[in-house]
């Protein structure tokens, strides 16, 4: 099964997808990784990406997804802030996905992003994300609050 942990930026989602990762031994990948330079140039000045800034990005997430449904499958850390972004990334997979949405509080996210380093993405776009996040009624919804071990223990082993 592929593993998507969606949410704004500075929310968590490396963490989880890369804890689920460990706990499966299925590949983690982060869709930062995926962004052109152009992008990651225009984000690191502060400007919000549109949705054509994110269309080769989400199609490579796309590809990505599609030849690790017939593997193992894989955590995937990427916000997916809107629901026309999501059908992209499923597209055409017929296996089903895990989407792992996370909550936070705006200030205490806006202070994690102020607090990492080396990072391309400024928290000054933290409030375009959260203007832009569309939550979908589906999925596991989790808040940030709790602990990124609580988080992976909820996804992987839920009460029965």
């Amino acid at each position: 099964m592929n593993y998507i942990v969606m949410g704004v930026s500075g929310c968590g989602k490396t963490t989880i997808a890369k804890g689920i990762s460990q706990k499966l031994n299925i590949p983690f990948y982060d869709a930062d990784d995926f962004h052109s330079m152009e992008n990651k140039e225009k984000m690191s000045k502060g400007i919000p990406l549109n949705d054509d800034d994110r269309a080769g990005w989400l199609q490579a997430l796309h590809d990505l997804l599609k030849t690790e449904e017939s593997n193992k499958g894989a955590a995937l850390a990427c916000s997916a802030l809107k629901e026309k972004y999501r059908a992209v990334l499923l597209q055409g997979l017929t296996r089903p996905v895990q989407w792992i949405v996370l909550h936070g509080d705006y200030d205490l996210i806006w202070n994690r992003m102020n607090a990492r380093k080396d990072h391309y993405m400024p928290a000054a776009l933290l409030r375009s994300q959260f203007e832009t996040i569309e939550y979908p009624d589906y999925g596991l919804h989790f808040n940030i609050e709790d602990s990124p071990d609580s988080i992976i223990h909820k996804i992987l082993e839920p009460e029965k």
